[in-house]
């Protein structure tokens, strides 16, 4: 599994400032734990911070998690102590730095550079630690395009709803709800999709931002359902509580996974000799054909990577092809 592959359905957000959030983290079950330096931990804190993220991923226990560490955005003093100091510490056990409050290519390209640098200084190998790019105002989501595409290390490109929302005027105080008198529709249609877009196109994945009520796990639902429809990874989650119903949300009903399997099952045995060479055929009172299987691809796909096992499995009839039917 390359590694922008790995499920990312849960992506927990602790203060990197908090040495006992850090450890109960180890224990949850989220897809990637971040380890942030920004946002979650105050400027006074920030120094202490990473010398407390370096010895929490030293010290192991992670399990499976993806580990991430948010540095600070590249408009601060921090943003290259954050760098070197994580990566020289850390490398080793880190899989991704997250850089926020991305505008522009010139910005992953710095961390791509810096990042080349310390890992050759280092002896780590050259490459392997990936870079998320998190896209919270105007300025990034036009620029998006050229950012999804500027390092091969890129793996997810994340929406930010808490910044974008200031940037551009919205009228709320809700990270991750919808504003007051928006009316029919999502207010966050436009750059949760042009983000999906940019990522799709580069093979990236797309991650949605948080929301910020953590007791209101129904809302929690209703908005990363919305990003899971349109074709998101995975959400940020705030809380403990919002583990679950984010990496249920992103995973595939047993019925869907399911009945995926079957439908790529089913085509790769009606395409081939023994089942006839058929390029377009019925399963049950579906058809399905080449698009079919690209479809059934990717939530066959959600599903493998969720660990699930299939519960109602197709097998050929093999008298009705042999006669003809």
């Amino acid at each position: 599994m390359s590694r922008t592959q790995r499920p990312r359905r849960s992506c927990l957000a602790v203060p990197g400032s908090n040495p006992k959030m850090i450890e109960k983290a180890k224990g949850l079950d989220s897809d990637q734990v971040f380890l942030d330096l920004e946002d979650a931990c105050a400027p006074l804190a920030k120094p202490g911070a990473r010398k407390t993220i370096v010895s929490a991923l030293n010290e192991g226990g992670w399990g499976s998690k993806i580990r991430v560490v948010r540095v600070n955005d590249l408009t601060t003093h921090w943003t290259y102590r954050d760098v070197v100091e994580v990566v020289e510490g850390a490398g080793q056990n880190l899989d991704c730095i997250m850089l926020p409050k991305v505008q522009s290519a010139a910005q992953i390209a710095w961390l791509d550079f810096t990042l080349t640098q310390i890992e050759k200084t280092m002896g780590f190998e050259v490459g392997r630690i990936g870079i998320e790019a998190q896209i919270e105002d105007a300025a990034g989501l036009i620029n998006v395009d050229e950012i999804a595409a500027a390092s091969p290390r890129i793996e997810t490109i994340i929406f930010g709803p808490g910044d974008f929302m200031a940037s551009i005027n919205m009228k709320s105080l809700v990270i991750g709800e919808q504003p007051p008198g928006y009316g029919v529709g999502d207010a966050f249609h436009y750059p949760l999709m042009r983000i999906l877009m940019a990522a799709r196109a580069n093979g990236l994945q797309a991650i949605d931002g948080p929301y910020v009520q953590v007791r209101n796990v129904d809302g929690f639902r209703r908005v990363a359902g919305q990003a899971a429809a349109l074709g998101y990874d995975g959400k940020w989650v705030l809380h403990p509580a919002q583990i679950d119903a984010a990496n249920d949300t992103f995973s595939p009903a047993q019925a869907d996974y399911d009945h995926a399997e079957n439908i790529l099952a089913a085509y790769e045995w009606f395409t081939s000799d023994q089942g006839g060479r058929k390029g377009a055929v019925m399963l049950g009172d579906e058809m399905i054909d080449e698009a079919s299987r690209k479809m059934a691809l990717v939530i066959a796909g959600q599903g493998r990577a969720a660990g699930m096992e299939r519960l109602d499995v197709w097998k050929p009839e093999t008298e009705t092809v042999e006669s003809g039917v």
